[in-house]
């Protein structure tokens, strides 16, 4: 057969680049970058090549498996759907329908099956027990936009395009090309912003890939960038720069609430000097279009939602909130904001510590201690959807025991990991490039108003099942267990709907009054321009208007105040994580093209700290927490802030039965073995992942 060139878009990160895939044969036999698209602008990274090795990769599952005493065994989907709501509909009828719980991983906003069919299927359980990978990730930007803006998923996003001042805190945008911030090809946006004259300034403990590239950069003692940002604000105000909108209330609360967060008393706590606060406060002031962005490192801290909230308030009082090359809401053709809920907080709390929710969802973080503590609403079974808690969350040890002891669990997963590994059932959906694409999360988070349709790169062989299929299945499988009701009748209804009806329902009420049929004729996606003001039209709040002061946040301050700055006394460095361009949280370690070259697992430190221990680079060490130990090999690093050591995410696949990563090529270890289930931020329930309190010594001897 001839080879075909086929567009579509790699939905493998936040980046939704958009991608030119040849096929010959049946098989992709080139992988490359869509010059056409108006957002990625011909800009790939080495993930987007690795969708061919997800579609050829020999440990990928494709039809239903069953896990028996003598090892797993495949049955068929009919089956597989029986037994599971069989199983799921007994649990609950015997100990309630708290018992069983629900987990969802980050891939699942990257597909569309998933945004389309699985929230309706997964609302049947009827569970309070929903937990994601939110709490460990992205919360603080939810619950911030939530409390200032009126909705969970209105982020304002900086419009780096047209900005003249980009201050950046705990984001590497050079290895995720924006997260919380869609925004491909960062690298060719950073050297236009310094083009136009602009400015770049990167706040973070390790000098990374984006600071190493930035104007300037400041080391920050990992969990005190709140004291940073607060110090910031104080400034702002007592310089006389504050001009916020007409629309904002709050201002004289939150001035009184940051008077004691001077440039000296933020220096003390962070390490960054007075004299740089003060002048980098009056520069962003200044600046004719700013704007202020904090990423993983600033929300997985115990201040996460501080951060995020004083992220956002320095932004309004500046006046680059609703402005051109400030930090501005994107309008999306299909309106998520719509179809999603504006979100609440604290509705009811988890049964063992009594953490709040929020959008519906419990912090991870309790997870384990939900399954493990035995008493009326205990856990008993779990239904994974796309995700690998056991590397993924806090204190993965802890949950791989007390998923061990689940009555039951299923997984919708294409893999055999750390997680699934405990399954009874795992049903297997469809690879990227076999199925039908349209982004409804991310395009509410680009840096320009874009839309494009995907049609699949390739057919799905008829035992393959996409992830839309496999809720609907399910759902309707459990919908047959239930008594008839309108609500029945109405979820019905909306399984039974293809994924490409909803998003032609959407694009034809949505702003730009768009259709399926429109965009299938551009292929390579519309261009629907920059990013325009919106505020405070498209406010959620009462009355349309934006108070500041947020008394739970405000009520956090205080403990703030009296926190103790941890910096490495009596010989505790502070962990923090790390981000590859070339991996993909837990997964990803398939590709070996991804996995080749340098080892990327290594801790690393800074030169004098592993003096200061007799450590030598590339020696095996352990690494000792409150929560546990580990062993992995060092490598000294000029990157690191002293008295910091940093440990990627996502890596090791060590444990018996699983079918991740390439012989050989991945070594390390879970920093999640050493991260605390119990340390979370007080207001929302994150984790807490950075800025953990460890010991480091040799290994010598204990390997």
């Amino acid at each position: 057969m001839a080879a075909t060139v086929r567009r579509t878009s790699c939905n493998l990160c936040e980046a939704i680049c958009g991608v030119l895939v040849t096929v010959e044969d049946g098989r992709v036999t080139d992988v490359r970058g869509d010059e056409a698209d108006p957002l990625s602008r011909g800009h790939i990274c080495p993930k987007a090549v690795a969708l061919k090795d997800l579609q050829e990769d020999p440990d990928r599952l494709t039809t239903p498996v069953r896990r028996t005493r003598d090892g797993w065994e495949p049955i068929g989907w009919d089956e597989a759907y029986t037994l599971v709501a069989d199983r799921l509909t007994a649990i609950q009828r015997e100990h309630g329908r708290n018992a069983v719980a629900v987990y969802l991983g980050n891939p699942n906003v990257h597909s569309l099956g998933a945004m389309t069919h699985m929230p309706t299927a997964l609302r049947l359980l009827r569970t309070r027990n929903r937990f994601s990978a939110t709490s460990v990730d992205q919360l603080p930007h939810m619950l911030a936009s939530y409390l200032l803006y009126g909705h969970q998923l209105m982020v304002p996003v900086a419009d780096i395009d047209r900005t003249s001042y980009l201050l950046m805190l705990g984001a590497n945008p050079l290895a995720s090309n924006g997260s919380m911030m869609t925004a491909p090809g960062f690298g060719r946006r950073l050297k236009e912003i310094r083009r136009r004259g602009g400015r770049v300034v990167v706040i973070d403990p390790r000098r990374t890939e984006t600071a190493a590239v930035a104007d300037e950069h400041h080391f920050v003692r990992p969990g005190t960038d709140a004291a940073f940002l607060l110090a910031l604000i104080h400034q702002v105000i007592a310089d006389g720069n504050a001009r916020p909108a007409a629309y904002v209330d709050g201002l004289a609360a939150v001035t009184e609430a940051v008077a004691e967060w001077t440039p000296e008393r933020a220096a003390a706590a962070t390490g960054i000097p007075a004299e740089a606060i003060r002048r980098i406060a009056a520069e962003f002031a200044g600046a004719d279009r700013a704007a202020c962005y904090g990423r993983v490192g600033v929300s997985t801290q115990q201040f996460g939602v501080v951060c995020q909230w004083a992220v956002q308030v320095l932004n309004i009082i500046t006046g680059n909130l609703d402005r051109p090359g400030g930090t501005m809401i994107p309008r999306p053709a299909v309106d998520t904001l719509r179809g999603i809920g504006r979100g609440h907080v604290g509705v009811w709390k988890s049964r063992v510590r009594g953490l709040p929710e929020f959008g519906g969802e419990l912090p991870v973080s309790e997870l384990a201690e939900e399954i493990l503590t035995p008493g009326d609403g205990q856990i008993r079974a779990l239904v994974t959807v796309a995700g690998n808690p056991v590397l993924s969350t806090p204190n993965g040890r802890k949950l791989d025991e007390g998923l061990a002891g689940l009555d039951f669990l299923v997984a919708v997963d294409p893999y055999i990991n750390e997680t699934t590994r405990h399954a009874d059932v795992i049903l297997p959906p469809t690879p990227p490039l076999e199925r039908d694409h349209y982004d409804l999360t991310f395009h509410q988070l680009a840096v320009r108003n874009t839309a494009r349709w995907n049609e699949a790169v390739l057919p799905r062989p008829a035992e393959a099942r996409h992830d839309w299929e496999i809720f609907r299945d399910l759902g309707l499988e459990l919908l047959r267990r239930m008594p008839r009701s309108r609500q029945k009748v109405i979820a019905g209804v909306r399984l039974r709907l293809s994924p490409r009806r909803v998003v032609d329902l959407g694009l034809r009420i949505g702003p730009y009054r768009l259709s399926l049929r429109k965009l299938r004729k551009s292929p390579g996606g519309i261009d629907l321009g920059p990013l325009q003001p919106a505020l405070p039209g498209a406010l959620r709040t009462p009355g349309k208007r934006i108070d500041l002061a947020q008394q739970s946040v405000l009520d956090d301050l205080a403990r703030l105040s009296s926190a103790s700055v941890a910096s490495g006394n009596d010989g505790e460095l502070l962990l923090i994580g790390r981000r590859h361009l070339r991996s993909n949280n837990s997964w990803m370690h398939n590709s070996a093209r991804l996995v080749k070259g340098k080892p990327r697992h290594q801790l690393l430190m800074n030169p004098a700290d592993l003096a200061g221990r007799s450590l030598t680079d590339g020696e095996l060490v352990e690494v000792t927490s409150a929560a546990g130990a580990l062993t992995v090999e060092v490598a000294e690093s000029n990157d690191m802030m002293p008295g910091v050591v940093s440990l990627p995410h996502g890596f090791g696949h060590g444990l018996p039965g699983v079918r991740l990563g390439v012989a050989g090529q991945v070594a390390g270890a879970s920093v999640n073995d050493v991260t605390d289930d119990a340390e979370t931020d007080a207001v929302g329930g994150t984790a807490v992942l950075n800025g953990v309190p460890v010991r480091v010594t040799s290994a010598r001897g204990r390997a």
